[in-house]
């Protein structure tokens, strides 16, 4: 223990998420699932995506959100969709159960597209993304999300935070994987200054009454900002039509409408598009894959840092050092638990 933290090895990371999810009350086949999720946000630094989000499923197990033990069910269509229903539960095992059709699929047809929906989403989506990756594949990812994040030029909220995961095989590096909110930051992140009391930025969001706040509670209860104008705008409202209306989902308005003030984490669909370099190149896809590696030296010779390399050059100290994480978090989850036993 140091100033308030606890050192862990990943391995004790995840026995202590499947120990807590197990008692929460989840099926063992979302145990795994999900725990994996959160390990790789401790191992790749990224806190408010790793065992913080224990106490995000507790509560959506709690008041009946999730269904702890849902048995997604998988359909192959033609023209390379795959479609997999959740049935309530979270999102993570949804996918491991279309993942190898979906890589089946855009094996067979250069591009295909799982469909996921009436699932539970509480959590980053990289590591979907790289599971992919890893097979070679390009990847793109979006889900919605509760109504938390106005308009650019409103203040009421509309859109979810609404993130987008794009990641880019390379041969002999670490991948090119990024996944950003829409909005200016992730809820996540604005829930871990109103746990420490510490103030947000003003461009962060607004207060329930349309103004200006520094203050995270504010945010939380009022409406977050999306980034960059109504750049960000544009893309969290393309993120709301291809992963609502478009696989027969909810949009974020209705997602959050459907909570009815429960608090839980959103319920609604989440589109993934798979891409083969070998289907649209052939013979010529490692020729094509190698004239990439010049976009990203022509960055990282100037010492610029391409996006998602922080979170690789992470993980191989934390897989070796195991990470640090907050005492004052882990007596939280535990009091949690207690009150759910």
């Amino acid at each position: 223990m140091n100033d308030g933290r606890v050192h862990m090895t990943l391995d004790a990371v995840r026995a202590y998420a499947r120990a807590t999810l197990t008692r929460v009350g989840l099926a063992p086949a979302h145990v795994a699932a999900v725990a994996e999720t959160i390990v790789a946000g401790e191992r790749d630094g990224c806190g408010a995506h790793g065992l913080y989000r224990l106490l995000v499923a507790a509560h959506s197990v709690a008041c009946r959100v999730v269904v702890p033990d849902a048995v997604p069910v998988l359909e192959r269509r033609a023209g390379g969709v795959v479609r997999v229903d959740g049935r309530g539960g979270f999102a993570q095992l949804a996918f491991d159960t279309g993942r190898d059709a979906l890589v089946d699929a855009a094996r067979a047809n250069g591009i295909a597209a799982l469909a996921i929906t009436n699932v539970v989403h509480f959590a980053a989506l990289w590591p979907e993304v790289e599971a992919l990756v890893d097979r070679g594949l390009v990847a793109l990812a979006v889900t919605a999300n509760h109504a938390w994040v106005a308009p650019a030029g409103g203040t009421q909220p509309v859109f979810g935070t609404n993130p987008i995961a794009f990641g880019w095989p390379r041969a002999g590096g670490v991948p090119f994987v990024f996944d950003f909110a829409t909005s200016a930051v992730a809820r996540g992140e604005i829930e871990l200054h109103r746990r420490a009391g510490t103030a947000v930025p003003a461009d962060w969001g607004h207060a329930p009454d349309g103004s200006d706040t520094t203050d995270p509670a504010a945010v939380l209860a009022g409406a977050m900002r999306t980034f960059g104008g109504h750049k960000g705008s544009a893309l969290a409202l393309m993120v709301e039509l291809l992963a609502g209306p478009l696989i027969g989902d909810l949009t974020s308005a209705e997602s959050i409408a459907w909570d009815a003030g429960r608090k839980g984490s959103p319920l609604g669909g989440e589109l993934v598009i798979a891409l083969d370099p070998a289907g649209f190149l052939g013979d010529a896809a490692a020729e094509q894959m190698a004239r990439a590696e010049r976009v990203f030296a022509a960055i990282e010779g100037q010492g610029a840092r391409v996006s998602g390399a922080r979170r690789h050059a992470l993980r191989p100290v934390s897989e070796r050092d195991g990470v640090w994480v907050s005492r004052a978090l882990l007596d939280d989850i535990d009091r949690t638990m207690g009150d759910v036993a």
